[in-house]
């Protein structure tokens, strides 16, 4: 998980510091900088720090990163999402089992999937009912915190 973590660090600051204007281009900076990544893991790299393209006009597209105004917006958003459906949580190994309202399963995946919790491996969601699989190592007390930490009024 480290090499994740400063591997996205190091996608941050290369677009933070270059006009990046395509996959191959970041690929070739992040080789450079000894990460070996493959192009389908650098696209979820992307995905996952919401990077996006802007245009320079007749120059093309570069990559950019979200203002930290619309990163903590977005999150704002997921927050509620998953306060307005979430009712339980319950643990078994790696595993937790969220109860929601009825409908409210997707919407409360998708916040977590899109908080990005390091330790949150996927989730699967039903109706009422979310999935996620934790990384191992991490306890279901450890877990709690962590949620916790962004969904402040979550009781066990």
């Amino acid at each position: 998980m480290k090499e994740r973590t400063q591997r996205l660090k190091a996608i941050k600051r290369i677009i933070r510091s270059h006009r990046i204007n395509s996959q191959e281009t970041l690929l070739n900076h992040l080789v450079r900088d000894g990460f070996n990544v493959t192009q389908a893991t650098l696209s979820r790299d992307l995905k996952l720090l919401k990077v996006g393209k802007i245009s320079e006009g007749a120059d093309g597209y570069y990559y950019s990163l979200p203002s930290e105004e619309e990163r903590k917006e977005s999150e704002h958003s997921y927050v509620l999402d998953f306060q307005r459906g979430f009712v339980s949580i319950d643990f078994s190994q790696n595993m937790g089992v969220i109860r929601t309202l009825p409908g409210h399963a997707g919407s409360v995946a998708l916040a977590l999937d899109s908080i990005a919790f390091e330790d949150v491996l996927g989730t699967i969601a039903g109706d009422d009912t979310v999935v996620i699989i934790i990384r191992e190592g991490v306890s279901n007390a450890q877990m709690m915190e962590i949620l916790r930490g962004k969904f402040p009024d979550l009781d066990e």
